[in-house]
């Protein structure tokens, strides 16, 4: 799969691993985070059969626009028939993950490996 270069982001590294694209998010995820991330992510989960991971462990802060980003990253990555795993070990934003509900629907991983050991994130409900 051929993909377009990351742009330059302070909040956003891509590099791939085991044969997904991994995104790894810096930082705070606030809404000026969200648009410099979301035109690259909507391209990476818009190709089909994307095997794609959102690697949370570097963040500082995480708001709804960072829910939004994987709430549409999964549904775009599901549409193009996909994979799409996380990884989070950020206590605060595990605990945001669960009472939103997006914790069933995209389980967060504490390690690339341990979430690409996983089977796909492809089902659920909220």
């Amino acid at each position: 799969m051929q993909q377009d270069p990351a742009p330059f982001s302070r909040h956003l590294r891509v590099h791939r691993h085991r044969g997904h694209t991994v995104l790894e998010f810096h930082g705070e995820i606030d809404i000026a985070a969200a648009v410099e991330i979301a035109p690259y992510l909507d391209r990476v989960t818009a190709h089909p059969d994307a095997r794609v991971v959102i690697d949370l462990r570097r963040i500082e802060f995480f708001d709804c626009s960072g829910l939004r980003l994987l709430y549409r990253a999964r549904s775009r990555t599901l549409d193009h028939g996909g994979q799409l795993h996380l990884v989070c070990t950020h206590s605060l934003t595990l605990r945001v993950l669960r009472i939103t509900g997006l914790a069933r629907l995209l389980p967060p991983h504490p390690t690339l490996d341990a979430a690409l050991n996983q089977p796909e994130a492809t089902s659920g409900t909220l």
